[in-house]
């Protein structure tokens, strides 16, 4: 099942201004990360001999204007066109896409890319290291943080304005390839030139697994790639090792993937042999049951899913299948309501055609696909609609789509029709509409990568429990902060919200924390004054009765 929305950007385009402030605060990717990374919750159809792109009227039509026309044309500026316009017609989630979109989607979706393995952000108009990637080419060439690129290949890339997409395409090739890369280390004034070879790099799915207390093990999931499965169960172990009981799955922002991903994650959590956990069912496609395998190498006791508008697709099918027998407790706000399974075939320049062939249904039998009807510019800004009628912040205004009424197992109603509506509701935080917020967050990563590369000694004596309970940050680093932060353009008084403050600092210790103990560090800082993650520690203190009997 393939969830994409390629051709929305145009129709969100009014929209855009309110949703960045979500996108950039919250990681709220709702219709703009739904559009770009194009999941799928199926595996991709074999390659199938297919007519040629169009035949009959359409290719006569093409002939008389390529003969005829008084003006130049582009035949498949044309083409796309009329594909695009056709499959508009049909619903949000058929759409054609370009080869070159379909070698990014794929990335995302089969996990890795050939590349030289950094990351690295933009300070000011230069390339800056973060971190060479663990076993990379990088590390391996002996790259190291810090080091500012100055040239790729034949180019000079300091000082050209170049944003982040185009560096990304320099560095990345097939894998065997080289690239040589011109650096400037801390404290040298001689560019050095480093040979690189390129090789496959791994892009993780599970972002961290850590445990919240001695009994609540925690998982972050990003998306559902061809490596989340595996990576999941790596991150099981390492939890039950630790002591784990109990386990929170978090899937905010979590635009979907392949289903079999999810699928092999509920089988894990179901320790019943051939338990309903998805189907599905189309026109021409008969139905497909997915169920557990009865093959759970974990005892795990109760669960928590947390879900919110930007979770879709393959994430709404783990928290249903939860959901509907009464396995956990879902907590957060209502899911996106991407119900429909596409199909990808290849068509031959390389190009590809995902087509909508059936919807996806819950064990109780809902679907949760939102109605989209003939008027799709509603459809893609249906969630700018949930933030102005304040079904955001209240939970009375959340909107049910589909009145018919479903049944989990344990007899409690349940409704489809716009997304999985969670047991325990949780606001957004009102900090996204804070406009000194706002401005000032985006300069934490810059400042933090700054001061630890300056004064981040002391702090590399800490270990991680130790830098949680006692380092603060000081209005002294804070005063820092806002002096950085003016100095590249923002203009936010450094007396500004007292509840934005706060917020900035616990996004700068976050950040500090990262620097020093990688995704772990960052979510055990985050998480403390997570508001979902309080609500799913209270909801395992109270959950026994609703899960203890359907493990």
């Amino acid at each position: 099942m393939y969830q994409d929305q390629n051709n929305a950007p145009r129709r969100l385009s009014i929209w855009l201004p309110l949703l960045f402030a979500l996108v950039l605060v919250t990681g709220i990717l709702i219709g703009m990360r739904m559009q770009s990374n194009a999941p799928t919750v199926i595996t991709e159809t074999p390659e199938e001999s297919m007519h040629a792109l169009g035949q009959g009227k359409v290719e006569e039509i093409l002939r008389y204007i390529e003969a005829k026309y008084v003006d130049e044309v582009d035949r498949d500026a044309l083409i796309q066109e009329v594909i695009e316009d056709m499959l508009a017609k049909l619903d949000p989630h058929s759409n054609y896409i370009t080869a070159e979109q379909l070698r990014e989607v794929n990335e995302q979706l089969e996990g890795n890319f050939d590349g030289i393995g950094v990351e690295f952000m933009m300070l000011d108009d230069t390339i800056v290291v973060v971190a060479p990637l663990a076993g990379g080419p990088s590390e391996a060439a002996g790259i190291q943080a810090g080091d500012k690129i100055i040239q790729i290949a034949d180019s000079t890339i300091a000082g050209v304005n170049k944003d982040s997409r185009q560096v990304i395409k320099m560095l990345r090739g097939e894998k065997g390839t080289e690239v040589v890369v011109g650096i400037l280390r801390v404290g040298e004034k001689k560019i050095r030139k480093f040979t690189i070879i390129r090789d496959e790099i791994p892009m993780h799915s599970v972002d961290v697994a850590y445990m919240l207390d001695e009994k609540s093990g925690y998982i972050k999931v990003n998306r559902f790639s061809a490596t989340t499965y595996e990576e999941f169960m790596k991150g099981l172990e390492k939890l039950v090792d630790a002591g784990m009981e109990d386990l929170v799955i978090d899937l905010r922002h979590n635009p979907g993937g392949y289903l079999q991903q999810a699928t092999n994650m509920l089988s894990q959590l179901f320790s019943q042999k051939d338990k309903l956990l998805v189907y599905t069912e189309g026109r021409a496609v008969n139905r497909s049951n997915y169920e557990s395998t009865g093959r759970a190498f974990f005892d795990i006791d109760d669960i928590v899913v947390l879900i919110d508008e930007g979770s879709a697709s393959a994430s709404e099918i783990l928290a249903g299948a939860i959901q509907d027998h009464d396995r956990g407790v879902i907590v957060g706000r209502r899911s996106f309501g991407k119900g429909l399974v596409q199909e990808q075939y290849k068509l031959r320049d390389g190009s590809a055609l995902r087509l909508t062939v059936a919807r996806y249904y819950t064990p109780s039998g809902r679907s949760i696909q939102k109605p989209y009807g003939d008027d799709l510019e509603a459809y893609e800004s249906e969630m700018a609609h949930r933030f102005e009628s304040g079904e955001l912040v209240e939970k009375q205004k959340m909107e049910v789509e589909d009145s018919t009424q479903y049944y989990t197992d344990n007899g409690r109603v349940v409704y489809g029709g716009g997304g999985i509506t969670p047991d325990v509701f949780v606001p957004i935080d009102t900090i996204v509409l804070n406009d000194d917020y706002l401005e000032l967050r985006q300069h934490v990563p810059q400042f933090v990568f700054r001061y630890m590369n300056e004064n981040g000694k002391g702090l590399s004596e800490l270990d991680l429990p130790s830098f949680v309970q006692k380092y603060q940050v000081d209005d002294g680093l804070y005063d820092k902060f806002i002096a950085y932060a003016k100095g590249h353009g923002a203009t936010v008084s450094p007396n500004g919200d007292s509840y934005a403050q706060k917020e900035i600092k616990r996004f700068i210790k976050a950040r500090i924390a990262k620097h020093l103990f990688e995704d772990e560090g960052f979510y055990s800082v985050w998480n403390r004054d997570d508001s979902m993650i309080k609500e799913a520690l209270n909801a395992l203190e109270h959950s026994k009765p609703l899960t203890a009997s359907q493990k």
